[in-house]
């Protein structure tokens, strides 16, 4: 099949066969492959007509199935007319280029495919940016083999005299071009980049910052939409958003924190994919408590959970305490499931952003941690710091006031970060005869971390292949 027929075909309304190979190392057998396949094949608008799958050691590097498969997959297309076969993998240009000519349908891996939807959500300009990248990082290996042409050549280098024709010139032009878009948009995108950089160090630094993260179609939108004014898309597909994006969020007493409702994951996402959107990726890295929310009504929650855990890993998310948050409770048939994750992970958290059980219960927990281990002491000031005075009143539960020459000395419960927020107002304040700068790390105890409730019990491994998307 040539390019051009290749590029009329669309991922919308096609009728789709999936397919997936089993291989000794998977730790997804194929039930849950093909379910997640199936998810994201309906998100690109295509109608699964069927199915196909096949145990094997190792892919056959010519066709990635055997040949027998091969010859079952194509009298499947043709009983159920699809237009499209959708591989569970990536797959090589050749591959692609062979099975093409066995069925003479549209071939498209994993990796094509995600990228078909990313493109359809892209909405922001850095979103958009960032798929063109991943998609001409992701189509420069292959150009050799999208010029029909070039048959007698694309197995490798020129043989001899005459085999360098104008189709080698135009490859030769095409991936010069490519090469070109690429660094005008990646430098495009590094001043993005710095700008988020920046955005993020200074928030961070005047807010307390709290990351909605999980894999993808978990709810995060939803959750995001019930505790501030919203605004996040929440859609049940795969890949909803595409863009962080932060809102405040009220706690209550005065206080309140900046959410984002952030990046999701999926298992084997292109790599590609995860290079560009690391400016979608700072806002993760650097918030300052994450809230990692899973879908409990999900047959193959537990496999995303531990992708999640893994994919925070390794783009550095390390620093920060995690809260575990089950949603959608209000949805599952069985409490059996429930009581299972509160076994492994006690301190999680159950919710429905649908009835809005647990939010309160969310909602309380994140002012704790926003502001800090509380003691209570008498904090003294200068009447003349008006907003000193003012940020006490207001923030924290006063239960006594002294008035003296110039000064009041307030009694109160002032936690570890509202001290912190009250000297950016004064450095004069003073507990007793010491100044409150002075006294901040002999008063407050450590941070409690909230990490343990998103460890991983021994009996489990999150060695599981994965890799990050949005929802």
């Amino acid at each position: 099949m040539s390019q051009s027929q290749r590029e009329q075909l669309k991922v919308a309304r096609e009728h789709a066969v999936l397919v997936a190979l089993r291989l000794p190392e998977d730790r997804v057998d194929l039930e849950e492959r093909f379910e997640e396949l199936q998810a994201l094949a309906s998100t690109a608008g295509a109608e699964v007509v069927g199915i196909l799958s096949q145990r094997r050691r190792k892919p056959v590097g010519r066709t990635f199935l055997g040949k027998g498969k091969v010859e079952e997959l194509a009298r499947l297309i043709e009983m159920t007319k699809a237009t499209i076969a959708i591989f569970d993998h990536d797959l090589t240009p050749a591959q692609i280029r062979n099975l093409e000519k066995e069925l003479s349908v549209k071939i498209i891996d994993r990796s094509e495919l995600i990228l078909d939807i990313f493109a359809r959500r892209a909405m922001t300009h850095a979103a958009k940016l960032q798929v063109e990248i991943a998609q001409l990082e992701y189509t420069y290996p292959r150009l050799r083999a999208m010029w029909d042409h070039l048959g007698q050549v694309t197995g490798g280098a020129p043989v001899g005299i005459g085999t360098r024709g104008p189709g080698e010139q135009q490859l030769e032009i095409d991936r010069r071009l490519v090469q070109r878009r690429l660094k005008q948009l990646r430098r495009e995108l590094d001043g993005i980049h710095a700008r988020k950089e920046r955005e993020v160090s200074h928030r961070n630094e005047d807010h307390f910052t709290v990351g909605l993260v999980g894999y993808t179609n978990a709810g995060k939108s939803s959750i995001f939409n019930r505790l501030t004014a919203g605004g996040a898309f929440a859609h049940d597909k795969l890949f909803a958003t595409l863009s962080t994006r932060v809102e405040q969020w009220s706690l209550g007493d005065g206080n309140s924190v900046l959410l984002s409702d952030t990046v999701g994951f999926i298992r084997d996402l292109p790599h590609h994919l995860v290079a560009s959107f690391r400016s979608t990726l700072e806002e993760t890295v650097h918030c300052q408590l994450l809230l990692v929310v899973v879908d409990v009504n999900d047959q193959t929650a537990h496999q995303q959970f531990e992708s999640v855990l893994r994919t925070l890993d390794e783009i550095g998310a390390t620093g920060q305490p995690r809260q575990l948050v089950l949603n959608k409770v209000d949805q599952l048939e069985r409490q059996d499931d429930l009581l299972c994750w509160l076994r492994d992970h006690p301190d999680a958290l159950p919710v429905s952003a649908e009835t809005r059980e647990g939010l309160d219960r969310l909602t309380e927990l994140v002012r704790d941690a926003s502001i800090g281990p509380k003691i209570d002491l008498a904090v003294t000031l200068a009447t003349r710091d008006a907003r000193a005075v003012d940020f006490l009143e207001r923030r924290t539960p006063v239960t006594n006031r002294e008035y003296g020459d110039g000064i009041v000395t307030i009694q109160t419960s002032l936690g570890l970060r509202q001290a912190s927020q009250l000297l950016s107002h004064t450095r004069n304040a003073r507990v007793g005869e010491i100044l409150l700068s002075e006294a901040l790390s002999t008063l407050w105890p450590p941070p409690t971390v909230l990490g343990d409730s998103c460890r991983i019990p021994p009996h489990r491994t999150h060695e599981s292949t994965s890799s990050w998307t949005s929802e």
